[in-house]
């Protein structure tokens, strides 16, 4: 039976073949990966890489969530759908979901 601190999936289990022969299994912290964005998978600015409770977010619309180049991009493709220029079927997938939550909030 592992020990009580290694029965949490903080850690990565990596199975190992000792020099003689033993197959053991050992425990390797996770290191958190940098938040990205959305739809455009680039790594947004001002989040750190730490995660639980000290984590930040952008206090924006769709902050934390999406780059601002693609938060603005939804904003204006929102605008458009009610505004009559556009219809909903004219954006991409990705998109579609975000525009839907602008337009109904």
């Amino acid at each position: 039976m592992p020990k009580p601190m290694h029965r949490s999936r903080s850690f990565k289990r990596v199975n190992r073949v000792t020099s003689t022969g033993r197959n053991v299994i050992h425990y390797r912290r996770i290191k958190g990966s940098m938040p990205h964005c959305a739809i455009c998978n680039i790594e947004l600015n001002g989040i750190s890489a730490k995660g639980g409770k000290t984590r930040k977010s952008n206090s924006r619309l769709f902050g934390g969530v999406l780059c601002s180049r693609c938060s603005s991009d939804i904003v204006k493709l929102g605008s458009r759908i009610e505004q009559g220029e556009m219809r909903l079927d004219d954006i991409g997938i990705k998109q579609r979901a975000y525009v839907l939550q602008l337009v109904a909030h």
